[in-house]
């Protein structure tokens, strides 16, 4: 089971939007672009609980909170999704609803079309909406989901039952709010999913209330300083209200003795540490109340392993690195199909590139998700160059590609030095600029025009080059800042634009270390080209040793590489800092009305 296509109409902060999908997604963007509002609509249109809850959709769930027009005209709301790789179970109890969708157009077949059914690209299909509107007769918002294809002998729509959801297995999971009612009996709660889902019909309630009603006094010995309090009420009650039960007709129990009040009220608790008491789940740290989300999870797929849809927020709140991979493993190995967004790199990198949705939305509300393509770039080198920052620069606002990681280095080193005397430049890991080595030249075009796909700001750095017109081009095409030296290595940049005493003063330093080093360094200072020479062949003999960025952090502001410093305000002033906002002066109390003194 999947959804192929998911529809939205004026639902949240989405006016249109017309998504497809073709297994597990990660949904990426920036904060407030509509990650949650697609979670949110799948819930609402194949959520078992959603629209149980009274008002089953609020104003805010329409679009700019308009749910009418100038004229007092309803504005409804509608989410359409459409379900494929349908199990036998669903087919056989919406055989009379069930469509048919073409994988290769993207839509559902036309009346007419019954010759394309046995094609290999069409399969069987499901597809429902829910529609929300406002009742202005009942000052009511309403909302129902129906079969879109298939109706009554009336020609009316036929609902969508909670049976039938149940049966298409979606579970979302706000997780801020899903773990602190993990393990509550409350409804739509997973351990109340769990039961659904087992078929367990428990006589819990029924044994329970029995139980306390059956407590004399009703909540045990400890409450018997309570008795003379408890008989004076009622006796003083007895002035105004005859009273003719055969005993106390006072008494306190420890819930409402009902299954609603008792699904409340039961909690569960847990022990983590021998030295530990056991507290309420709830209690228990963030982290730990995240895990247990996850084998609750893992219940469930077990239970229903095709026939699992879950959309997921930010899985990776309060966990280590570790435990949100294995999260994100979870989903992608176990589950039929997630909705998972992120801000972290170590959930993003275990997605492939084709299950990650770069989501944007325009000033009219239109939402759009692209998928990420790789282009020229391989898949191998995507994945090796994963975790080293591919996840991380596509969370950011930009990227500044270097060609390689002495490159890195050094822009890292005069950027901290930039940064940390101007008070006024925005530093770029706060703006969101990573810096992004790669392998040499021929890996620049490559990445920066994967990372222009995504929407990300590109800024190259590299080494003059020979190139061809056409190669000139792709480079220049791939980067909004394309920046080549007017040297053939980062390592004569540095020996021609920074003092030689700055580089006699590493040398010196690294011989006195007694750092293997690949070039013999002299006890004396050498002369001027010799020590030139020398710098440079130490910086090239030892790439990846930190020593370009040793060098930089010798130099004062006044003596920084210039075309570096040159290059990086330039990405500076694409990101201006924040101006704080003003700070309001004390209200002054008016003349006349100034309280009078305590007392007085």
């Amino acid at each position: 089971m999947r959804v192929a296509r998911l529809t939205i109409e004026r639902f949240r902060c989405v006016k249109s939007a017309t998504l497809h999908f073709t297994g597990h997604t990660l949904l990426v963007g920036a904060n407030n672009i509509g990650k949650s509002t697609v979670c949110e609509a799948l819930d609402l249109v194949l959520g078992p609980d959603r629209l149980s809850k009274f008002p089953p959709v609020e104003e805010f769930d329409f679009y700019n909170a308009e749910y009418c027009d100038a004229d007092g005209k309803t504005l409804p709301l509608r989410v359409e999704v459409v379900l494929t790789d349908l199990s036998a179970e669903v087919e056989n109890a919406c055989g009379t609803h069930l469509e048919f969708w073409n994988e290769d157009g993207k839509r559902t077949l036309d009346r007419g079309e019954i010759a394309q059914t046995d094609a290999p690209q069409t399969t069987p299909c499901l597809r429902i909406e829910t529609v929300g509107q406002y009742d202005p007769e009942e000052d009511e918002f309403e909302a129902q989901t129906n079969f879109c294809h298939g109706t009554r002998a009336d020609g009316s729509p036929e609902q969508v039952s909670k049976r039938i959801k149940r049966m298409l297995g979606f579970i979302y999971l706000r997780t801020l709010r899903t773990g602190s009612r993990a393990l509550s009996l409350e409804r739509g709660s997973l351990l109340d999913i769990i039961l659904r889902v087992q078929g367990v019909r428990t006589g819990l309630w029924e044994r329970a209330i029995k139980r306390l009603r059956e407590l004399t006094p009703p909540i045990g010995n400890d409450a018997n300083e309570l008795t003379p309090v408890l008989d004076n009420i009622e006796k003083r009650l007895a002035q105004y209200i005859p009273l003719q039960a055969g005993g106390p007709a006072t008494g306190i129990y420890v819930s409402q003795l009902t299954r609603e009040h008792l699904r409340k009220t039961l909690s569960f608790f847990l022990s983590t540490n021998v030295d530990q008491e056991p507290v309420p789940f709830q209690e228990s740290g963030t982290g730990t109340l995240n895990t247990l989300v996850l084998a609750l999870l893992s219940f469930i797929a077990d239970a229903k392993p095709d026939n699992v849809i879950f959309a997921m927020e930010e899985p990776e709140i309060a966990l280590p690195p570790h435990t949100q991979r294995r999260i994100a493993n979870y989903l992608l190995n176990d589950t039929a199909q997630c909705f998972v967004s992120s801000h972290s790199p170590y959930v993003i990198e275990r997605f492939e590139p084709d299950q990650v949705c770069i989501l944007r939305r325009n000033q009219a509300g239109l939402l759009t998700a692209t998928p990420v393509k790789l282009g020229a770039l391989k898949p191998k080198h995507y994945r090796r160059h994963a975790r080293r920052g591919v996840a991380e620069a596509m969370l950011g606002a930009g990227v500044i590609v270097a060609e390689g990681i002495t490159e890195q280095s050094a822009l890292q080193a005069v950027a901290a030095k930039l940064e940390d005397i101007d008070d006024a430049l925005w530093p770029l890991d706060i703006a969101g600029v990573s810096i992004f080595p790669v392998d040499g030249d021929g890996d620049l075009p490559t990445f920066g025009a994967f990372f222009k796909s995504v929407g990300l700001g590109t800024y190259a750095f590299c080494d003059k080059k020979q190139r061809t017109a056409d190669e000139q081009a792709k480079f220049t095409g791939s980067f909004d800042l394309p920046c080549e030296t007017a040297y053939d290595g980062i390592e004569k940049l540095l020996v021609e634009e920074t003092p030689p005493d700055r580089q006699w003063e590493l040398l010196d330093a690294l011989r006195k270390s007694g750092t293997p080093l690949k070039v013999g360094i002299p006890a004396q200072r050498p002369e001027p080209q010799k020590l030139k020479d020398l710098t440079l062949a130490t910086l090239k003999s030892n790439k990846g040793s930190g020593y370009a960025g040793d060098l930089i952090d010798l130099c004062n502001v006044d003596e920084l590489p210039a075309t570096i410093t040159k290059f990086l305000k330039d990405v500076y002033a694409r990101y201006p800092k924040p101006k704080p906002p003003e700070i309001l002066p004390p209200v002054k109390a008016k003349s006349g009305n100034v309280p009078p003194p305590a007392g007085g």
